[in-house]
């Protein structure tokens, strides 16, 4: 009989725990790779469409300071919408070379929940809005090549997030 290696809980993964949000963990990497690549990890891993993974990205508000967006990682985030609706003139891209420094995550583990957590609730954060018809989203799980199917209203109501329009079109 074979042991089964149980998988460190991220951060992230234990104030869900804490906070009785569920969750399915999933190791899954779709940073950098091909769209072959990505269909083929995908469908590996059950998830029916690209469309259901969500990525989280972190903007600089020239009233707000940072600003949190979280949207499919098939779409692009339309700034504009995101400066309209936090209460900015304009939005701007956190450069990489701050990211960790701002968020407290490395590119590609960012995390609405961590970043919620890290900074106590003092950036603000919103889903674009199609995540409440797809309901169940995977976001990171605060690590690169970890992911959570979490559902999107309970994450926002548990951080305060906020749902809009934030899409390109």
């Amino acid at each position: 009989m074979s042991k089964r290696t149980k998988i460190k809980k991220t951060q992230v993964e234990q104030l869900l725990d804490k906070n009785k949000i569920p969750y399915q963990s999933l190791e899954l990497n779709v940073l950098n790779q091909s769209s072959t690549e990505i269909k083929k990890n995908l469908s590996k891993a059950g998830i029916p469409r690209e469309s259901l993974i969500y990525k989280t990205l972190s903007s600089n508000g020239d009233k707000s300071g940072p600003v949190i967006a979280v949207l499919p990682v098939t779409k692009h985030l339309d700034e504009k919408k995101l400066a309209a609706v936090s209460g900015n003139k304009r939005t701007e891209m956190i450069p990489l070379k701050e990211l960790q420094k701002t968020t407290g995550y490395i590119h590609g583990a960012n995390n609405p929940v961590g970043i919620w957590h890290n900074h106590h609730g003092k950036f603000p954060i919103y889903f674009d809005k199609t995540s409440l018809s797809d309901e169940l989203i995977y976001v990171s799980a605060g690590e690169l090549n970890r992911s959570d199917l979490i559902n999107a209203k309970q994450v926002a109501e548990l951080i305060g997030a906020s749902f809009a329009d934030l899409l390109a079109d």
